[in-house]
């Protein structure tokens, strides 16, 4: 394992972090301003990740988010962890009520379907996130709330 992903995993995993995450997204932020979007902390950190576009279920605004995403063929899988956190995350709302959304790889658009994972699909594909984020499993002791697992799958082709 990169010597930056194990460092990110070990600061992941301290039990007072997620009392951060405000500060964790405006530093993340600010990265992405000055690189001109071409890096993130997760760009730092050696992990996959992903920038959803979708749009806002009450208003209808493009919401922006990167995400720490694993890659499973040409799907990705990514999970509203929060950091283990007691509420959920805004975007898992937009997420369950569009039918498509964008995705950035690489800086790379491209639509994408999402599908929340259930039963076996759920389990199958949190193995594949914990091998990349093993904090995931502490983050699913640290919350009474099911942490939601999306496959994004590319949309077919319009027309």
């Amino acid at each position: 394992m990169k010597v930056r992903r194990s460092l990110a995993i070990k600061i992941g995993s301290i039990p007072w972090m997620p009392r951060f995450l405000p500060q964790i997204v405006v530093g993340d932020n600010a990265i992405q301003t000055v690189t001109g979007q071409r890096m993130t902390l997760l760009d730092i950190a050696d992990l996959p990740n992903i920038t959803i576009r979708v749009a806002g279920r009450k208003t209808g605004a493009i919401r922006t988010t990167q995400l720490l995403a694993v890659p499973d063929g040409d799907d990705w899988l990514i999970a509203g962890s929060y950091f283990g956190g007691p509420k959920m995350p805004a975007w898992v709302y937009n997420i369950r009520a569009a039918d498509t959304i964008e995705i950035v790889v690489a800086g790379v658009v491209s639509v994408a379907v999402p599908t929340e994972l259930e039963g076996a699909d759920r389990d199958a594909a949190w193995q594949k996130l914990r091998t990349v984020w093993p904090n995931f499993d502490l983050y699913e002791k640290r919350t009474d709330r099911r942490i939601p697992v999306f496959r994004l799958r590319p949309a077919p082709p319009a027309g």
